[in-house]
């Protein structure tokens, strides 16, 4: 309880934090002796634990004939503003000055609208367990803490919705699509623009694992567009010809930070923190900003106009650029921290490295994997392709990669991949694209072997398989049919199974611990690395190897 004064005869307020007996009995007491009494607490009303137990220990009296008296004094108090779902975070000052600053979860149902008739309840699709019941019961998403509880209206519990958990950077998924269901466009960007600076670009090639859990689609028909209304705010902005806005910081600090990658996670990183007030220079190997967003998807899916118009509001920020420079080699990664002066390095790099089939062959000129043959593309480099072309892979890259080869002059491009097409991790649009185009697809098969003639891709054989029992990723494992093995021609041989990563540092040296499949291992909340002063994320943690297969 924060101590008050009063100051010329005027009444003091006091900030009460926790609401159960002994909060209550305070407030009360101190509105007695003449104070304004703000009583914060985080459930959705007054009465703490006790209000939730049956007998009072150690008499076994009553706890709500004890506690009745106490809510309704305090519920008829004028001079005592109950503020429910909400907690102290900063408390600063001195006793009888004191600034609190005060946290309110956006859960409670506005008193002045809401009047309490529960139809609300009747239609709510939601159901969780009951706080009060001991989780014995259920309840629904809109609710009463409890029959007695004060104050005695509905509230909505905000607990994170399954489609905001699974969205890689958490955006909140309901707010922003209210805010476009209330055509209030402008709120809906701004409120993305919070996390992800790339709402066009991101509305047009995300993978959209939030409508895969979306309550509509699982509990009803169809899941709601998130991606698409994504787009569809950012093309409005666009359409009308606004600037992005750029947000200044209210405080600027002294310490720079080094962004080694200019993709995704290095510009996402910069965005933050400029805009949280710290000088950033990004550090990129290639002549152009983007990273696998420039040079691993096909401008078909992502028109550059787009990228760079999102890029450049990034650097509008403030963040300062140096391209055509590769950490490790151009410039010594030990070097960012040392003579140059930067107070912290976020890394990352990405996934430019294709994975081997590891199998016979695979060395034969003609053998390409998938993101070298799309990075050399979108760089304006010229990539022949004539014959037949066979692309190994399940994912977005083997997808893109053919798409890619059959726009290239091939003859003809065909797709074989081990598992089912249901279970093929590209989106099914691209698939279904594909297939429009003409790209044959040959699924339970694996490849066994590139079969060459004086080093050269003249054929591949391959294995038929059959689904086993589900492995690790909850997919039914391919097994080998034995005896099954057949031979395609090929001219040319796409291995697209996912990507590794090629670090600009050395483990030993820097004391940056990898995991055993090649990316860089971090603190999964903080994403600091075992050294300090570095940070990694983005593909450079979580690689997609092994996501075509």
């Amino acid at each position: 309880m924060a101590p008050a004064t009063r100051n010329n005869g005027k009444i003091g307020s006091v900030l009460v934090v926790g609401a159960g007996i002994g909060g209550m009995q305070a407030s009360l007491d101190l509105v007695e002796s003449g104070f304004k009494v703000y009583l914060v607490d985080k459930a959705a009303g007054i009465g703490g634990t006790m209000s939730q137990l049956d007998k009072t220990f150690p008499t076994n009296d009553c706890a709500m004939c004890i506690m009745s008296p106490k809510l309704v004094d305090v519920g008829r108090q004028k001079n005592i503003e109950i503020i429910p779902f909400s907690e102290l975070l900063e408390l600063d000052g001195e006793s009888g000055n004191f600034k609190a600053r005060i946290l309110r979860h956006p859960r409670r149902v506005d008193p002045n609208k809401c009047t309490g008739c529960g139809l609300c309840q009747q239609y709510c699709p939601l159901e969780m367990s009951s706080e009060y019941n001991q989780k014995l019961t259920k309840r629904k998403a809109i609710f009463i803490d409890y029959p007695q509880a004060v104050p005695n209206i509905h509230v909505i519990d905000r607990k994170n919705a399954p489609c905001q958990l699974t969205c890689p950077v958490r955006l909140d998924v309901r707010e922003y699509v209210g805010w476009i269901a209330s055509g209030r466009f402008e709120e809906s960007l701004d409120l993305i623009r919070q996390k992800l600076p790339f709402p066009a670009t991101i509305g047009r090639i995300c993978t959209r694992p939030c409508e895969e859990e979306c309550l509509r689609g699982t509990r009803m028909e169809e899941p709601i567009a998130i991606c698409q209304l994504k787009r569809f705010v950012a093309d409005q902005e666009i359409g009308q010809g606004k600037p992005i806005p750029v947000e200044r910081p209210e405080k600027a600090f002294e310490e720079r930070v080094a962004i080694v990658g200019g993709g995704p996670a290095g510009l996402t990183a910069a965005y933050h923190l400029a805009r949280n007030g710290y000088p950033v220079t990004i550090f990129d190997a290639q002549p152009k900003l983007g990273g696998m967003l420039r040079y691993g998807i096909p401008e078909y899916r992502l028109p550059r106009d787009i990228l760079d118009r999102e890029i450049q509001a990034v650097l509008d920020h403030g963040v300062e650029v140096e391209t055509r420079k590769r950490i490790g080699t151009d410039l010594p990664f030990e070097a960012l921290m040392g003579e140059v002066g930067y107070k912290a390095v976020f890394v990352g790099v990405g996934a430019w490295e294709g994975m081997k089939l590891k199998i016979p062959g695979e060395e034969a000129q003609g053998v390409v994997p998938g993101v070298e043959i799309l990075r050399d593309i979108n760089a304006g480099e010229e990539v022949p392709m004539k014959g037949k072309v066979a692309v190994i892979g399940g994912g977005n890259v083997a997808i893109d990669a053919a798409r890619s080869a059959l726009r290239l002059g091939a003859q003809e491009v065909s797709l074989y991949y081990r598992r089912t097409r249901s279970e093929m991790p590209a989106h099914h649009e691209e698939v279904q694209a594909a297939l429009d185009e003409g790209i044959r697809m040959h699924f339970l098969v694996a490849p066994v072997r590139v079969a060459t003639s004086d080093g050269k891709v003249t054929g591949l054989e391959l294995l038929r398989m059959k689904l086993g029992e589900p492995d690790a990723s909850g997919r039914q494992r391919p097994v080998p049919i034995e005896g099954s093995e057949f031979t395609v021609r090929a001219d040319v041989i796409i291995p697209a199974i996912g990507q590794g990563v090629n670090v600009p540092f050395d483990p030993e040296t820097t004391g940056i611990k990898m995991t055993r499949w090649r990316t860089v291992k971090v603190d999964p909340v903080t994403g600091a690395t075992e050294a300090p002063g570095v940070f990694a994320g983005g593909g450079t943690v979580k690689a997609n190897g092994g996501t075509g297969g």
